[in-house]
Order: C-alpha cells, then structure tokens, then sequence
C-alpha cells in the first residue's frame, strides 16, 4: 500500500482571517479545539462534512485548503516523464 499524505493550510489562513484562533475555527466548525490542532498537525485528517466546513468557514474551495499526496502521484525517478 501507498505512503499517503493529507496536507492542508489551515494554519496560515487563520492568521490570514485576522488571526482566528483555534478555538473561534473549533466554534465555528463544530468540534474541539483539540480536533483543530491535531488537523494542523497533519496527526488527524477530518471527515469530509468537516473539512466542506472549513472550507466554507475561510470560503474557499476545499482542494485549496487540503492536497492529497500519494507515492502514486508523484513522478518517479525512473518514468520517462521525470
């Protein structure tokens, strides 16, 4: 099985967005400050419903805020189209 990687920006768009804390992101969102970290963190991807939230909380689409990254995507040093 593939190495996956869910990254996103949610750090950098809160501070983007007059420095919201984690806390008014977790209020606005739903969940816990705690779930708000650990998405940060890249230790907790969130389901799909609550990623749409946070999109639609910073207004933004939701592959803007969140890219997938798998092995399988990436260009391999040995394709030809490396």
């Amino acid at each position: 099985m593939a190495k996956s990687d869910l990254k996103n920006q949610i750090r950098r768009l809160r501070f983007e967005n007059g420095e919201m804390t984690q806390q008014q992101l977790a209020n606005k969102t739903g969940v816990t400050r705690q779930t708000i970290i650990a998405i940060e963190a890249g230790k907790y991807a969130p389901s799909l419903p609550l990623a749409f939230k946070i999109a639609r909380t910073f207004g933004m689409p939701i592959e803007d805020i969140f890219q997938y990254e798998d092995e399988d995507s990436q260009p391999s040093a040995t394709s030809p189209d490396a």
